[in-house]
C-alpha cells in the first residue's frame, strides 16, 4: 500500500497495510486523534527502537513474525497474534532478531487511572 491514509469503511488486509524495507523501520498512521492513535510499525531483522517511555497505555499486537519487547527490565517475546500491554510511564523498548510487523494503539483518554 501506498503512504496515503487508510480508508474509512473499506476492507483491508492488515498485515499488508506496511511493508518490510532492509535496515529500516517504517511506520504508517491508520488512525490519528486527540483522544489516541493506531500505528502499525514494520522492522526489518536486525533494527530497534532506542528504550522510551510513554505518559500512557499502549497496547501491541504482533501481525508478522516474532518481536523482542522489554519492558521495566522484563523480556517479551511476541508471535503473530500475541498482545501485550506496555503499561503507562514503562521504560520499553523493541528489538528485531527477525522481521516482524505490529500494530500499537494508544488511548490517551482515562490515563488517570
Amino acid at each position: 500500500m501506498d503512504n496515503s491514509s487508510i480508508e474509512k469503511e473499506k476492507t483491508h488486509i492488515i498485515i499488508e497495510i506496511i511493508e518490510y524495507m532492509p535496515n529500516a523501520v517504517l511506520s504508517k498512521t491508520i488512525i490519528k486523534k486527540i483522544t489516541g492513535n493506531i500505528t502499525a510499525s514494520s522492522f526489518d531483522a536486525g533494527e530497534e527502537l532506542a528504550e522510551k517511555l510513554s505518559p500512557f497505555d499502549t497496547y501491541i499486537q504482533i501481525i508478522d513474525g516474532v518481536a523482542e519487547l522489554t519492558i521495566n527490565g522484563t523480556e517479551f517475546k511476541l508471535k503473530q497474534g500475541d498482545g501485550i500491554i506496555i503499561p503507562a510511564h514503562s521504560s520499553h523498548r523493541f528489538h528485531a532478531e527477525q522481521q516482524f510487523k505490529m500494530l500499537s494503539t494508544v488511548i490517551k483518554s482515562g490515563y488517570e487511572d
